[in-house]
């Protein structure tokens, strides 16, 4: 199963091992790069030599890299509704996969450059000002409920309200 990771280590897509001694043709040399992508020569495993050099002890190693990414971005998951940073434990799930696998390298680099343009677009100073605005008009409205729940029934909580 290749799964993209071993870019890098002198491994072609079929599974083939090449060294740079074999004499390949120009035209089929040619095709391979053309074929490759920047994303995938620039991804390689992160995982030790020793470990790369046998087959069932790399994809060992990529289940145990899968399984310890999915137990954070599933503790992210969590702690979306839950107290805690959700979002960092699901980008750095996300990061652990990325060490190993070039298609949670792609999203993360997509999730990355989206992060950035929200982060461009929240900057503009008419969207701030729209904020700002926004956020003005829901602490008046907010504070006028709680004015009015204090000039009806003081300081009393809901729960201990009796029939008024």
């Amino acid at each position: 199963m290749n799964t993209g990771s071993d870019r890098g280590t002198n491994e072609s897509a079929t599974g083939d091992t090449t060294t740079g001694t074999t004499a390949q043709s120009g035209a089929e040399t040619g095709a391979e790069t053309g074929a490759q992508t920047a994303e995938e020569t620039q991804h390689v495993s992160k995982a030790p030599a020793f470990i790369k050099a046998r087959k069932s002890l790399h994809l060992s190693w990529q289940v145990g890299v899968f399984i310890v990414g999915l137990a954070v971005i599933a503790a992210g998951v969590a702690m979306l509704v839950l107290p805690g940073p959700g979002w960092v434990a699901i980008f750095a799930g996300l990061a652990i996969w990325a060490t190993e696998f070039a298609w949670a390298h792609l999203v993360l680099r997509w999730t990355k450059r989206k992060v950035t343009e929200a982060a461009q677009r929240a900057l503009d100073p008419k969207v701030r000002r729209r904020n700002i605005i926004l956020t003005t008009a829901g602490l008046v409205i907010a504070g006028a409920l709680i004015g009015f729940y204090l000039w009806k029934y003081g300081l009393v909580l809901p729960w201990d309200l009796k029939d008024q």
